[in-house]
């Protein structure tokens, strides 16, 4: 998923995609520990997905905060 498409969502839909991410990468971590998982590039996909909800997710916090503090 492209920064630009999660700059889209909203606050909420934001975190069900990182809460939905988070157990993608739990499924694959389960998947390579028991030599089940075939694609591990999607392992590295889905970390790089996280980061990517996180720093969206952060960019708004501080959007938010610097608009408080300029406020005053």
């Amino acid at each position: 998923m492209k920064a630009s498409e999660l700059r889209k969502l909203s606050d909420e839909e934001l975190a069900q995609a990182l809460a939905e991410a988070k157990e993608e990468r739990f499924n694959l971590r389960f998947q390579l520990a028991t030599n089940q998982l075939d694609n591990t590039a999607r392992l590295t996909q889905v970390k790089k997905d996280i980061a990517r909800i996180l720093s969206v997710m952060r960019e708004r916090q501080m959007a938010s905060t610097g608009a408080e503090e300029s406020a005053r």
